[in-house]
């Protein structure tokens, strides 16, 4: 579904990604994973060309993305949803409209179809009835659920999930991966998450991929990683233990 194909990116003389390479397998949860700063909203970013690359390439079925103008970009962009990572909701809308946003500005739907589709996709996601409310009346968590709605209500191919639990508890953490399990077992669109819940997000992924020094040091099937012998996998997974421990 996506190819990253020797990717680099830099900010001033920061070389956030090196030479990265990175094939996300259609149908499949794929999570990223990597210390702070390494680079993987960078990397989740170039796969939507919301950041362009230096050099390298993004394949998506096939379309290198990176040498799109804008109109074929935008028509390729349809293909996904993205959950950012503060939800990125817009305080002067409802919850509904927020989520018929998407629908209201890229499709030719009458409103009495939006108002079926957002109300659809606010009960799938828990939110049955809240669509009146506004993201400053509601948890953190609602808010999460808002954001993931209004990235499913386009049905896309591809949904990519920035740091999708930040700011919530453990409870609430696992909820919101119970959900994305979910709504991708109903749906199955291909999922990429960045996280930094580890070994939790192990347990909805397919697949996990790590980004250490910008490029990717390992990637495979979630229960093989957990038993990799790469000694930087190691010290990121035995670190994180001994972090949650104390």
């Amino acid at each position: 579904m996506i190819q990253v194909i020797d990717v680099h990116k830099k900010f001033g003389h920061q070389e956030v990604l090196r030479g990265t390479h990175l094939t996300i397998e259609d149908g499949c949860i794929t999570t990223i994973i990597g210390g702070s700063g390494s680079g993987k909203t960078v990397l989740l970013k170039t796969m939507i060309a919301l950041l362009l690359p230096d050099s390298g390439r993004i394949l998506v079925d096939g379309t290198d993305i990176t040498r799109l103008g804008q109109r074929p970009l935008n028509e390729m962009r349809r293909k996904f949803g993205f959950l950012f990572q503060g939800a990125a909701l817009l305080d002067s809308m409802t919850i509904f409209d927020n989520v018929a946003f998407p629908l209201r500005e890229r499709t030719r739907l009458g409103e009495d179809a939006i108002d079926r589709k957002v109300r659809e996709r606010l009960d799938q996601v828990g939110l049955k009835d809240m669509g009146y409310k506004y993201p400053a009346e509601v948890s953190g968590g609602m808010k999460k659920r808002a954001g993931f709605a209004r990235a499913l209500v386009t049905d896309p191919e591809i949904v990519l999930f920035d740091e999708p639990t930040t700011g919530l508890d453990p409870r609430l953490g696992q909820s919101i991966h119970q959900l994305i399990a979910a709504m991708q077992d109903q749906l199955g669109f291909t999922g990429v998450i960045v996280s930094h819940d580890i070994p939790e997000v192990f347990t909805i992924s397919h697949r996990v991929a790590m980004l250490a020094d910008g490029v990717i040091v390992e990637s495979g099937p979630a229960a093989e990683f957990l038993q990799s012998h790469n000694p930087v996998v190691r010290r990121f997974l035995h670190g994180d233990a001994e972090e949650a421990v104390q």
